[in-house]
């Protein structure tokens, strides 16, 4: 389907926004995305088929040129690693984007809120939420709400917690909050009422609760992850347990940050289920699955191919890090030697036993990747790209290791300093090579 209809997408850094984009691109819409930082946008595979506009929602007069010419837009954005305010955060940015909406005569803005009872006393960040859709809808721009509980997908922060503390504690300690009722929802529905909300008149200016099939506690949320990786786990929930820290631990041990973890588990203090079954009868053309099958789905993508490239974000030429399932040690040097001479360094390199590594992807003069075969707790890939830098090229290695349950992070961390100094090797040793086909190069930013 092509068309010439202009989608803004807020948040456009952000994980929803990470999978809408390219079903966007897909559907033959013309994209353009709202980055406060645009910078942190580099190395997204959609990127060059995508408008970028740097704008903030908390200053009103940078969302002008990012709404002109948008039929209808997506807010995607929340401010709760923001800290203590990010709820007066939530409703100003609400409040100047409706406004500028208004004044671009936007058709509809589509935005993804939380799921909870408005009229019980719920988490902040729920209230949060509710609140921001409020605003959005009070600016007289027609809104499409939905409102969504724990999203399973890989990414989602909801679902890193639930994978990293699952994989790494046999014994899985949790207050009784873990008892309350949830109703998971797999990423590919919630992007499924995300792109039909665009061509559904019924949708304009309703509020949707969304959900999976089936309503299961927190807990067993926990439970069935184990089960389906094969790690036998056993929740004891206990009456009390401090949110901070819980916090902490999860901030430790996950890839999400204490001031995102705190508010979420907040949140597990009430139930989230869909009390209102409209979406399934406006939306017919979903077809939910079920909460096992989504983890089967996400568990089956777990191939770096499928991630986003977070690390190209910070710009460091070192970056240890948890995301979306695996821990990463990426790499990067600069070397004033042509992309292709590096690249054949990398080819060349008499280290790599393809006995021992299956060849997973290659394009010539760019990329390799490999697939370590031998039997380990976990699933290793590792992966060089090369690109042109100025009179010479940059070259990055990166490993990804995808731990199976405690031992495989007792692998990852024990194993440290000497898994350092193999990976200082690795790059050095093709560093070097690629200077010797041409002796007047030299490495650049050791």
């Amino acid at each position: 389907m092509k068309t010439d209809e202009l989608i803004l997408v807020t948040g456009a850094t952000g994980y929803i926004a990470g999978r809408l984009i390219p079903r966007l691109l897909e559907r033959g819409y013309r994209v353009r995305c709202l980055a406060r930082d645009p910078a942190r946008l580099h190395g997204r595979s959609w990127l060059p088929q995508v408008e970028v506009v740097s704008g903030d929602l908390m200053l009103p007069e940078t969302l002008n040129t990012s709404l002109n010419g948008v039929s209808k837009a997506y807010y995607l954005v929340h401010s709760m690693s923001s800290g203590r305010n990010y709820a007066e955060r939530d409703l100003q940015a609400a409040r100047n984007f409706g406004k500028a909406a208004l004044a671009a005569n936007l058709k509809q803005i589509i935005y993804l809120g939380g799921l909870a009872d408005p009229e019980t006393a719920i988490a902040p960040h729920l209230r949060s939420r509710i609140l921001t859709g409020e605003t959005l809808r009070s600016s007289g721009v027609p809104v499409t709400e939905f409102r969504a509980g724990v999203i399973i997908g890989s990414g989602s922060i909801s679902f890193e917690m639930i994978r990293f503390m699952t994989e790494q504690f046999p014994l899985l300690i949790a207050p009784h909050w873990l008892r309350n009722r949830s109703q998971p929802i797999a990423i590919e529905n919630v992007l499924d009422y995300l792109l039909a909300a665009l061509h559904t008149p019924e949708a304009r200016g309703g509020i949707f609760e969304i959900g999976g099939t089936q309503v299961i506690s927190y807990g067993e949320c926990l439970l069935a992850y184990a089960r389906l990786r094969g790690l036998k786990r056993r929740l004891l929930t206990v009456p009390l347990a401090p949110v901070r820290l819980m916090a902490y631990m999860v901030d430790k041990l996950t890839s999400v940050p204490a001031t995102i973890a705190q508010p979420l588990i907040e949140g597990l203090s009430g139930h989230s289920v869909v009390r209102d079954e409209n979406a399934r009868r406006v939306f017919p053309q979903v077809k939910l699955i079920d909460y096992q099958m989504a983890v089967r789905n996400t568990l089956g993508r777990l191939t770096p191919a499928n991630i986003e490239p977070v690390w190209n974000e910070s710009g460091q030429r070192l970056a240890v890090l948890k995301h979306e399932g695996f821990l990463i040690d990426h790499r990067q040097k600069w070397l004033a030697v042509a992309p292709q001479e590096v690249f054949r360094a990398i080819t060349h390199y008499k280290s790599w036993d393809y006995r021992t590594y299956n060849v997973e992807a290659i394009e010539e003069g760019c990329l390799l990747r490999l697939y370590y075969r031998r039997k380990i707790p976990g699933e290793v890939w590792i992966e060089w790209q090369v690109n042109p830098q100025g009179e010479g090229a940059s070259l990055t290695q990166t490993v990804f290791f995808a731990p199976r349950g405690v031992p495989g992070f007792l692998c990852w961390y024990l194993l440290s300093p000497f898994r350092d100094m193999l990976l200082a090797s690795w790059i050095g040793r093709i560093m070097r090579r690629a200077c010797r086909t041409n002796p007047s190069k030299k490495v650049l930013n050791r």
